[in-house]
């Protein structure tokens, strides 16, 4: 992937060794919070991946905003843009990112895009969303239309899951964004609605489907990062391998030995590298409805 002469996002947060931490977040107890068969899988998940499976759980309640309210942030920022190899990757790719949307949303979705921030964050940090651990992996949060990273989540993920190399890690961040891109559209707030009010099983359902758009927006991307000529061989393949490496079935034959798709909450393998596929070959976000069509 060509990214080191592109230029650099106004739009990135580096918290990095901020120290701009706090307490563990405490799980919420109303309508709303994860059910018992996720926590179940993500204890799962943790024993397999090595980490403490109450990070997972809390990160598994941040795509909805759950917990509400804005959470005030005390960190210290760091002035100008990154100066180590990561944070000017990190930064490239979410440019890249804000010069597709920028074209692409007003193109497809006749609507203009709002770059999200992204914040680059080092062990502990706060979110709109609640406490951001490094063990949660990335998420976006809703409330403060922010993507928060710990870059030390790539490293994992190729030592632990097998998925690695630069398009991989801006395969994730795409991804990121697609949530973004979701809540911009409107998706993202009616689909946690309804999961708030259906069982555990519907709910699950909800999310894989959030999941996969997600990834088929990230493939929307891919699709134009590529017709500016900033792939390079391999790159995609690149993609798929993580996409495929993190599928829910994947991840609890690893760790349980059997699969349980009602349990899944971001789709099997064959279903993130599907939606990735979908997005990346056609271009179009019309193409990635997944709550339409059969996932």
């Amino acid at each position: 992937m060509q990214w080191e002469d592109y230029r650099q996002s106004e739009n990135l947060e580096d918290r990095r060794g901020s120290g701009g931490g706090g307490g563990f977040a405490g799980m919420p107890g109303g309508r709303g919070g994860i059910g018992i068969g996720t926590m179940v899988v993500l204890g799962l998940l943790g024993w397999a991946l090595g980490i403490d499976p109450r990070l997972l759980i809390g990160g598994a309640e941040m795509i909805g905003g759950i917990g509400g309210r804005q959470q005030t942030q005390e960190t210290r920022r760091s002035s100008g843009p990154p100066q180590d190899e990561m944070g000017r990757f990190v930064s490239a790719v979410l440019a890249q990112n804000e010069d597709v949307w920028s074209k692409v949303l007003p193109q497809q979705a006749n609507m203009r895009y709002q770059a999200p921030r992204l914040v680059l964050f080092s062990g502990i940090d706060r979110s709109g969303c609640g406490t951001a651990q490094s063990a949660m992996g990335p998420f976006y949060c809703p409330v403060d239309k922010r993507v928060y990273l710990d870059t030390s989540f790539f490293q994992e993920m190729q030592r632990k899951l097998g998925g690695g190399g630069d398009f991989a890690y801006a395969y994730v961040i795409g991804h990121e964004v697609g949530h973004h891109i979701q809540n911009l559209l409107g998706i993202l707030p009616k689909a946690n609605q309804i999961r708030e009010r259906s069982s555990e099983r519907d709910a699950n359902a909800i999310s894989v489907r959030i999941e996969l758009q997600a990834d088929c927006f990230a493939g929307v991307w891919a699709h134009n990062i590529q017709a500016m000529g900033r792939l390079d061989q391999g790159d995609i393949e690149e993609a798929i391998r993580t996409a495929s490496a993190i599928g829910d079935d994947k991840l609890q034959r690893a760790s349980q030995g059997v699969v349980v798709p009602d349990s899944f909450t971001h789709g099997s393998s064959a279903q993130r590298t599907k939606w990735f596929n979908i997005g990346f070959q056609s271009g179009s976000m019309q193409s990635c409805d997944t709550f339409r069509n059969q996932v």
